[in-house]
């Protein structure tokens, strides 16, 4: 629901050291979003966020050779009781039925009631608000049906194939994605996982500061 300047916070403090680039996804399909991001990322730090950061951990899990580090932040690795997922997809199934059928705004006004998003307040919310409406609802509903977390295959058993460095993020008031980032620690060969004060699921435009500080440590302590 947003695009790559919804980064821009991070972005200014973190270009001024390392060269930086956003990805857009630009076809609805896994297979286009695990391109975009190898195109972009190859031979870098993926850094991503929510469904950009399941995406990461796909493309990672997919061509683990392929990046030098990881920074996921509110991600997780999928669901892995079948129950739950099955559940997950058609719950998503049939939000993605109504979006396509329906005005941006509304989509829109949708998204940014959901429980997730109520650290956030009502001036972060209205920055977004221009990139969200610039969306077309049935592109969403198609990258939700591809992407979501309902139909993704979890990959915790395959992250012991991740040798590079991983950091996992998550805002201190966001209690479910804080337990998967320890989580994800824990399974990981190079893995840390780190909680950002004050901050709920958008970490990086929540408390972008703190955010940018952590990465550019991250960096420096992993790649020099």
């Amino acid at each position: 629901m947003q695009r790559g300047d919804a980064w821009a916070p991070v972005i200014t403090q973190v270009r001024r050291r390392v060269r930086t680039t956003t990805v857009e996804w630009d076809e609805p399909t896994l297979d286009a979003c695990l391109a975009a991001i190898a195109r972009a990322g190859r031979g870098g730090v993926v850094v991503g966020y929510s469904m950009g950061g399941r995406l990461a951990l796909h493309a990672a899990v997919r061509d683990p050779r392929a990046y030098r580090a990881l920074v996921l932040v509110g991600a997780t690795p999928g669901i892995e009781n079948e129950g739950r997922r099955r559940s997950r997809r058609a719950a998503d199934d049939e939000l993605a039925q109504w979006m396509e059928h329906s005005p941006i705004r509304a989509v829109v006004d949708h998204w940014e009631n959901q429980p997730i998003f109520m650290t956030q307040g009502a001036a972060l919310v209205a920055r977004q608000r221009r990139g969200r409406l610039s969306h077309d609802p049935k592109r969403l509903a198609a990258l939700l049906r591809a992407t979501g977390q309902g139909v993704l295959p979890p990959v915790w058993g395959e992250l012991d194939k991740l040798r590079m460095p991983v950091l996992a993020v998550a805002g201190e008031r966001d209690d479910k994605y804080a337990q998967i980032a320890e989580r994800m620690a824990q399974r990981l060969p190079n893995g840390g996982s780190a909680l950002i004060g004050g901050a709920g699921h958008a970490v990086h435009l929540e408390e972008p500061d703190a955010f940018a500080g952590l990465l550019l440590e991250f960096l420096d302590e992993h790649l020099g």
